[in-house]
């Protein structure tokens, strides 16, 4: 069974920088691309940052340049820097592999970025 745990969340002034971190477990983890997402309130869950099996990555133009996705196959992580906060990225940040649509969501790990 997928599990994923994510947590590095917490209030930070705009301009500051968080890194979050997912852990999973219950598939290979090596073999599967992975995405971080994020669920403002009152909208859809939006994917935010991608990384392949490779480490290739892409990011929505909303966060590009200020956010980076990298991994550690070692220990099953995927992480999230985030820099340059904005209000506008608070939310509930999510991890999930897109290759394996039937995993459950994870608890999330709550961004808030205000003075």
């Amino acid at each position: 069974q997928v599990q994923l745990v994510e947590s590095g969340g917490g209030l930070v002034q705009p301009g500051g920088s968080l890194r979050l971190s997912c852990a999973a477990a219950g598939f290979t983890f090596s073999n599967f691309s992975m995405t971080w997402y994020r669920q403002i309130l009152g909208k859809e869950r939006e994917s935010v940052a991608y990384i392949n099996q490779i480490g290739s990555t892409m990011y929505a133009d909303s966060v590009k340049d200020r956010f980076t996705i990298s991994r550690d196959n070692a220990k099953s992580t995927v992480y999230l820097q985030m820099n340059n906060l904005r209000p506008e990225d608070t939310a509930v940040y999510y991890c999930k592999p897109p290759g394996i649509p039937t995993a459950d969501w994870g608890q999330g790990t709550q961004v808030t970025v205000s003075s």
